[in-house]
């Protein structure tokens, strides 16, 4: 297991869910924005633990952003059992939820991004929330939406939105992903600043 801060766990929608709150550096100040990020599949391995989730994590945090991780249902000291990807989905929007409703957090972006099944989750967590904004004024939908899979992922929702491709070769370290990842997602202000969000960003970073 990654080094890492002490977990603990919070109310999800079918038991306890086991979470990793990461801020940036203090000379940073306080956070831009709060980054929830989704592990691999449960039922092969997966948690928030990933070498790829930590590599987004600390991206996240040192750009300046609250980091939260967090164990699927089944998983780690998370509660309940596998669901198909319908709970988890619910498990990832209660996460946001809980975190929302931190005063530091009270006006700043929301960020969901996610690694292969993770990043599933992310792009329906996000759908539900931008479809929910459009209805209710007091529900923060998602700014950006990173995903990081090994397959091309389709993404069609009304946000901003960047897309991390992936190409996986089986049985290479991911230390490897996880470091061109992070140059990036370094990268990411820059990018952002010098073009406009408005449709599905397509980034190609390829497995050495």
């Amino acid at each position: 297991m990654l080094g890492r801060p002490a977990s603990l766990t919070i109310d999800g929608p079918a038991g306890q869910l086991e979470v990793v709150v990461e801020d940036p550096p203090v000379d940073l100040g306080a956070p831009r924005g709060l980054a929830v990020i989704a592990h691999p599949h449960p039922l092969k391995g997966g948690t928030m633990d990933n070498k790829v989730v930590h590599t987004l994590v600390r991206a996240f945090a040192l750009a300046g952003w609250r980091a939260v991780r967090f164990n699927f249902r089944g998983v780690g000291q998370s509660e309940s059992s596998w669901d198909e990807g319908r709970g988890e989905t619910s498990d990832m929007l209660a996460v946001v939820a809980h975190h929302l409703v931190d005063p530091a957090m009270r006006g700043l972006p929301l960020a969901l991004a996610g690694f292969s099944f993770g990043g599933y989750v992310a792009a329906q967590a996000a759908s539900r929330l931008i479809q929910a904004a459009a209805d209710q004024s007091a529900v923060r939908a998602p700014s950006t939406l990173v995903l990081i899979s090994d397959l091309q992922v389709s993404v069609v929702v009304g946000a901003p939105i960047i897309t991390v491709w992936v190409t996986a070769t089986q049985g290479k370290a991911e230390p490897v992903v996880g470091a061109k990842v992070t140059l990036w997602l370094k990268s990411w202000g820059q990018v952002r600043g010098a073009r406009a969000c408005s449709g599905v960003w397509g980034v190609r970073v390829a497995r050495a």
